[in-house]
């Protein structure tokens, strides 16, 4: 016996189950579906005494081992109820009350059975107790009022609604009484209960809701009511004041008066919002008053909304940035369109108050435009010239001269002081820009103006302290001489060329001696111009010096022109030859070769040929920035005939090729003898 009871295979079962997987297996047991009890039939009155006390004897039970459930304690009831044993029902809702006076629940139950077995006396007195017990509770009072008002006890409903409005309830249940009046066409009733309620959200609501108010107006609009739905309007603005103004409120009043047709005071209602409101609580009312100028108004109304509308988000940009100076450009233009003088000049003065914090000058190239607008604004729109100068003088006063200025705002003072023929302020201001911050711009504008005073003792005073400031620059010598040379000193203009040139630092020198050369031809002071020519070569050997001077003999106009033409480039050629630019000296052979082609014979012409270097392709190694080998590069050089005779390996490099082109042309007759063969028959 013991040897049968021993486990034969000891090994793990090939499936393995958990203690989770057994859990869950048996809960989902307890789901499966019981078969329904047996239906039992009673047949006579001691079977059903026995099954009412069964039941009874278990709803008991169940109350015993828990009074709390109140839904052990409806059953029960409702049981009961259906048994029509209403006396035990009742007795059991009494019961389930004193266990748990403050379940909604079971006094809507308790009512509604009362109601459904029409036991209208007990149904009012269970509403009134729960009302006195709960009062805060509204559904008690909701269903109170609808269960007198479906009996017909309009009085009686009322006084319930009135007992409920002593409690100071929600908003709901004004308008529930109100809504109650109106069915019974009471509008006094319902104006009285309006007034309460405002009264109620006065004294009692810190922030009363203007909802509230608009609903009260549209009841007195809806019955017809007309003065005294405006006066609840004006009632309403009047209570909220400026310190709690609400766009709703106000949109609601013009759209009242604009069914009345009242166009001017909506137009007056929505001008006095918007002046108050702030911009950004204010959209839908900029979007109903743009609706209402385009229904009803003209097209000035209509751009004065789109101007407001422009103007607020202008005012937004630019008190998020201040220093956003397009911003206050465009403010600006769009205020002078369509704005009086004064409205102007304080958005002016509010720009110009937001002055660059950092002094430089790239700061402030932006800013100072919005001085000039502003002057310009004075000037050309405001015709206020008192002003004008102020602002002028205001903006060069701001300016931090020692570090840098504009010198456009110093010519624009003067032009304007000009413009009012007061010419001696005009020269101060110039003056004073020339002591405080000398500038090129300034002092040319100074000196144009001389000039068109025709006042040139002046302009003379102003080019020498113009040219003690900036010796080194070009055109103010050449302006300068040009000046003397239109006034007939030639002298004059000689030695400022003379001084020019003698300058140890120049910023365009080539413009210069240019322009001296030009000006000793024109007088046709040929050998000073040789002169000059050679002062400047032995500056530079550039080849355009030579080349001009070449073409200078050309054009002089004698008859050794050509043998002095070809002289020069005779001499620009042999001092090129040690020119390291190669190309410089193949372009002075190309002028000289375009000469000689022109004016020369065939002798110069070969000799010219001669003097053309041979154009070659080579090969160069690159290097890249940190050193290494950035591979080849291929460049064309130029092999000059001197060069040829001073350097052997040029002669067997063309050796070499004359020999690789022999052989390419015996490869070529080898692979077609026949047509050698016939190419020497023929």
């Amino acid at each position: 016996f013991p040897l049968a009871l021993q486990v034969k295979n000891k090994a793990p079962a090939e499936v393995q189950i958990t203690a989770e997987q057994l859990l869950r297996e048996a809960k989902e047991r307890e789901l499966e579906l019981l078969p329904p009890p047996p239906q039992q039939k009673i047949t006579d009155v001691e079977e059903l005494n026995d099954y009412k006390l069964r039941k009874r004897k278990t709803f008991e039970d169940n109350i015993r081992k828990n009074r709390t459930v109140i839904s052990n304690w409806i059953k029960y009831a409702q049981w009961e109820e259906s048994l029509k044993e209403i006396q035990r029902a009742r007795s059991i809702y009494e019961r389930a009350l004193d266990v748990d006076y403050r379940n909604v629940t079971l006094w809507l139950k308790y009512a509604e059975m009362e109601m459904k077995n029409r036991q209208v006396n007990h149904a009012r007195n269970i509403w009134d107790r729960a009302i006195t017990t709960l009062p805060r509770v509204n559904q008690f009072w909701y269903k109170y009022t609808y269960m007198e008002e479906m009996l017909g006890n309009v009085a009686g409903s009322r006084q319930v609604f009135e007992r409920w409005m002593e409690w100071q309830p929600e908003e709901q249940a004004w308008h529930s009484y109100i809504n109650f009046e109106l069915r019974y066409k009471e509008v006094d009733r319902a104006r009285s209960i309006y007034e309460r309620y405002i009264l109620f959200t006065v004294l009692v609501i810190v922030h009363p809701d203007v909802k509230n108010w608009i609903k009260y107006a549209r009841f007195e609009e809806k019955h017809s009511y007309f003065a005294h739905a405006r006066k609840v309007y004006e009632r309403a603005v009047e209570f909220f004041g400026e310190e709690h103004m609400d766009e709703h409120l106000y949109v609601a009043f013009a759209k009242f008066e604009e069914n009345q047709k009242e166009f001017e005071r909506v137009r007056v209602i929505y001008k006095y919002a918007l002046d108050r409101i702030p911009k950004q609580d204010a959209q839908n009312l900029f979007k109903n008053y743009t609706i209402f100028e385009k229904k009803f108004g003209d097209r000035r109304g209509i751009e004065d909304i789109i101007v407001s509308k422009r103007r607020f988000q202008y005012e937004e940009e630019v008190k998020a940035n201040p220093h956003n100076y397009d911003a206050w450009f465009d403010y600006l233009r769009l205020v002078e369109s369509d704005a009086d003088a004064e409205t102007v000049r304080e958005v002016y003065e509010r720009a110009i108050a937001n002055v660059p914090p950092i002094q430089e000058k790239r700061h402030w190239k932006r800013y100072i435009y919005l001085w000039i607008n502003y002057a310009l604004y004075e000037e050309l729109e405001a015709k206020a010239s008192k002003r004008t100068r102020q602002v002028y003088q205001a903006c060069i006063e701001l300016l931090p001269h020692k570090k840098f200025t504009f010198a456009k705002m110093w010519l624009l003072y003067a032009q304007f002081e000009i413009r009012q023929k007061n010419l001696p302020l005009a020269r101060r201001a110039l003056g004073t820009s020339i002591g405080k911050c000398p500038k090129n711009k300034l002092f040319k504008g100074y000196i144009e103006l001389e000039l068109q005073l025709r006042e040139f003792d002046r302009c003379r005073k102003l080019y020498e302290k113009f040219l003690e400031f900036a010796p080194e620059n070009c055109t103010s010598w050449i302006k300068f001489a040009e000046l003397e040379t239109i006034l007939g000193d030639i002298d004059r203009a000689r030695a400022i060329y003379e001084l020019a040139i003698g300058q140890p630092r120049l910023d365009m020198p080539e413009v210069l001696w240019k322009s001296y050369i030009d000006f000793e031809i024109e007088q046709e002071e040929y050998e000073k111009t040789r002169n000059l020519y050679r002062r400047l070569l032995q500056r530079t050997q550039h080849v355009k010096v030579w080349i001009s001077f070449a073409q200078f003999e050309l054009s002089a106009g004698r008859e050794e022109r050509l043998q002095r033409c070809r002289q020069i480039y005779e001499e620009a050629n042999k001092a090129m030859r040690s020119c390291e630019e190669k190309e410089e000296r193949v372009m002075l052979l190309e002028s000289w070769r375009s000469f000689e082609e022109e004016f020369g014979t065939d002798a110069t012409k070969e000799r010219i040929d001669k003097l053309m270097p041979e154009k070659i392709k080579k090969r160069r190694k690159l290097q890249a920035e940190d050193g290494s080998d950035a591979g080849w590069e291929e460049y064309y050089d130029y092999i000059f005939p001197e060069d040829t005779a001073n350097q052997p390996n040029l002669k067997l490099l063309a050796m070499a090729k004359l020999w690789k082109k022999q052989q390419q042309e015996s490869e070529a007759a080898a692979v077609d003898p026949d047509k050698d063969i016939d190419e020497s028959q023929t």
